[in-house]
């Protein structure tokens, strides 16, 4: 519909009275207005809490109003909320304050807040088994699904829409049998997920779980693995590319980074074969695309990151050599968000950032971040001022820890004591503003700010268990059995040897094998015989002996015959 302020003389220009009845209009900001007010007196009693009440008295009294970090607390100068901000959002689960128990700060610490109830901490326990590692963690760029996996073999499928407080996975299955689950990604659309095992061969699933690809496997024996037509050890990692959705790639133990295509799995798209100083073949622990897609960066195995350009596979467009120690497999790289710094988690319990145009040197080191996982993960957070990373601990010597670095001055500002496990898996969700972590006791954590968070897993804390439907029984104490009549008894089983008394009547159940058959043969049957001239003319002639129990009367039985007409004896000595 039109909608001007002449139309009355664009009605007498056209040649009638006017455009009738107007459409209705409507007032947006008003509608949002009401529905924030609404919002507002609704969360007001779940949110009337002291922890609540003294953030919002304390970010009232910053001045710094354009500061607009998300994510767990770092020191007061650098967070800040406005005077007018309103707290507004699903109501809090019962007892939040007490979730922040697996929470404990160092109060030694100066640079760590000592203020713990800033950060609510909720538990999903998503692998049972409590020795499982929880080695790969993927949500979808929306942010409803999240997808889990381990060394159990087990990839199990989380909806935040549909989970209740009882947080069970709808769906588990084992897509590479007994292989362990090393990497799990979503694509750019959120269709399809990439899973990358401890095989050679990387899976494409649905968002359901069902399979819709499978990479080919190289030929082992072919000395050139770019001549191959997919990878012939066990697969390192794996990734989407940023903006092409049928696009990804992986990274193995034979030696190289591969691209493939989704519509085609025949063979690899690409092949990039990382080498050593000399020239060699060294092997590739991570790889990675930059935010554009226009550069594949790979840390290998003897301390190296080499980047290339996505177009050309031969020579590296930036490479370190000695970015970490020799023989210390780096576990992660991450491009920041403006796509200028490279961050790299090494073997060697350090974290480092680099600039892509300055690559001789790394900008920041962080060191005694120990590690003892291949997967072992960094990421910024989605404003670009944080970097965090995860720490492992041996069995019963500590706490696994989740550490907060500045991306600018590269200074400790907030750490987490996780759990008394290893941190193997972190990831921040830059649309739900909250944290995923796994852990190496089988079990993975959602941090999220109840105020700046948004949906993810604040959708099912708030939702109560169902209730379990308790199966009816019948009142009665008899039981009604189908075959109760005799015309619809089944006849009894007699037993086993009267039946087999019964089979050994039986001429066909009962029948004998034929004895094997000695000497020349009888009865038409002929008896083994070997490779002699003789044998063979025994087979033929077949000779019947069934008289040879007495030598004398089987001689004597042609003594007639010889007599009345002599051949061999009598006739040799007449002459």
């Amino acid at each position: 519909c039109f909608r001007s302020g002449n139309d009355g003389d664009m009605a007498s220009v056209m040649g009638f009275s006017g455009f009738g009845k107007k459409a209705r209009t409507f007032d947006l900001d008003a509608i949002f207005e009401q529905t924030r007010r609404t919002a507002i007196e609704r969360s007001q009693q779940p949110l009337d809490c002291p922890t609540v009440s003294r953030r919002k008295k304390e970010s009232s009294s910053s001045s710094d109003s354009d500061s607009e970090l998300i994510g767990p607390p770092v020191p007061k100068q650098s967070t800040g909320l406005d005077e007018d901000d309103d707290l507004v959002g699903p109501p809090l689960p019962p007892g939040y304050r007490g979730s922040t128990a697996d929470v404990e700060e160092d109060d030694d610490d100066e640079d760590v807040q000592d203020d713990d109830d800033d950060v609510s901490v909720f538990l999903f326990p998503l692998h049972k088994e409590k020795t499982t590692n929880v080695s790969a963690l993927a949500l979808d760029p929306s942010g409803a699904r999240l997808v889990t996996g381990g060394y159990d073999f087990d990839v199990r499928f989380w909806d935040f829409a549909g989970m209740d407080a009882a947080l069970n996975a709808f769906r588990t299955i084992q897509p590479c049998e007994c292989h362990q689950i090393r990497s799990l990604q979503y694509s750019i659309t959120g269709d399809v997920i990439l899973v990358v095992s401890g095989n050679a061969q990387a899976k494409v699933l649905d968002r359901d779980g069902f399979p819709v690809m499978e990479c080919p496997k190289g030929d082992q024996y072919i000395v050139d693995m770019a001549n191959t037509k997919g990878h012939t050890a066990m697969l390192n990692s794996g990734c989407w590319h940023p903006k092409i959705k049928d696009e990804f790639m992986t990274c193995s133990n034979d030696g190289t980074v591969r691209t493939w295509d989704l519509s085609s799995d025949k063979k690899h798209k690409m092949c990039f074969k990382p080498r050593s100083l000399q020239g060699k073949k060294v092997t590739p622990t991570c790889c990675t695309y930059s935010r554009d897609g226009k550069l594949v960066a790979a840390g290998c195995q003897d301390g190296s990151i080499q980047i290339w350009d996505r177009n050309l596979s031969v020579h590296t467009k930036f490479h370190c050599r000695q970015a970490h120690d020799p023989g210390t497999d780096p576990s992660c790289l991450t491009f920041s968000y403006d796509g200028k710094v490279l961050a790299s988690r090494g073997g060697d319990d350090t974290l480092k950032t680099w600039d892509i145009r300055n690559f001789k040197k790394p900008l920041n080191v962080a060191t005694g971040l120990s590690t003892f996982f291949p997967m072992t993960d960094c990421c910024f957070s989605p404003d670009d001022k944080l970097l965090v990373t995860g720490t492992s601990v041996k069995k019963d010597q500590g706490n696994g820890k989740l550490v907060f670095f500045d991306r600018a001055t590269f200074q400790k500002v907030y750490e987490i004591e996780v759990t008394n496990a290893s941190v193997v898996r972190c990831l921040w969700h830059p649309k739900l503003n909250q944290i995923m972590v796994g852990t190496g006791n089988g079990l993975a954590k959602v941090y999220y700010d109840p105020v700046k968070s948004h949906r993810g897993a604040m959708l099912c804390v708030v939702k109560s268990k169902r209730k379990e439907r308790q199966a009816e029984t019948l009142t009665q104490d008899y039981i009604i059995t189908p075959h109760a009549l005799p015309m619809f008894r089944e006849a009894r089983q007699r037993s086993t040897k009267k039946q087999l008394e019964k089979d050994r009547l039986d001429p066909l159940k009962s029948h004998k094998p034929e004895p094997p058959v000695t000497g020349p043969g009888r009865g038409g049957r002929v008896a083994a015989h070997g490779g002699t001239l003789s044998s063979f003319i025994v087979k033929n002639i077949a000779l019947d002996k069934t008289d040879d129990s007495n030598p004398r009367q089987a001689i004597l039985r042609h003594a007639k015959e010889a007599s009345e007409n002599p051949y061999w004896v009598a006739p040799a000595y007449s002459k």
